[in-house]
């Protein structure tokens, strides 16, 4: 179960950028497309502090599954 959340997490970011690519490539409003690059970065930067290993090789993801 530990796994399936940053997979979703990985995914919806994929499909936020490639949804703001086709609605730039379709003339959509400049805002709206930064806000959706925006959303997407902000996943992928909560994703790696989740899943990126500290000093003692431990990350947040892994921590969380052991105490359940």
């Amino acid at each position: 179960m530990a796994g399936l959340i940053p997979s979703l997490i990985m995914l919806s970011a994929i499909a936020l950028g490639i949804g703001a690519y086709v609605g730039w490539r379709r003339g959509m409003p400049v805002k709206k497309l930064g806000l959706m690059v925006l959303a997407a970065l902000v996943m992928l930067v909560n994703l790696a502090i989740w899943t990126i290993p500290n000093e003692r090789g431990e990350s947040l993801v892994n921590q969380q599954v052991e105490q359940d």
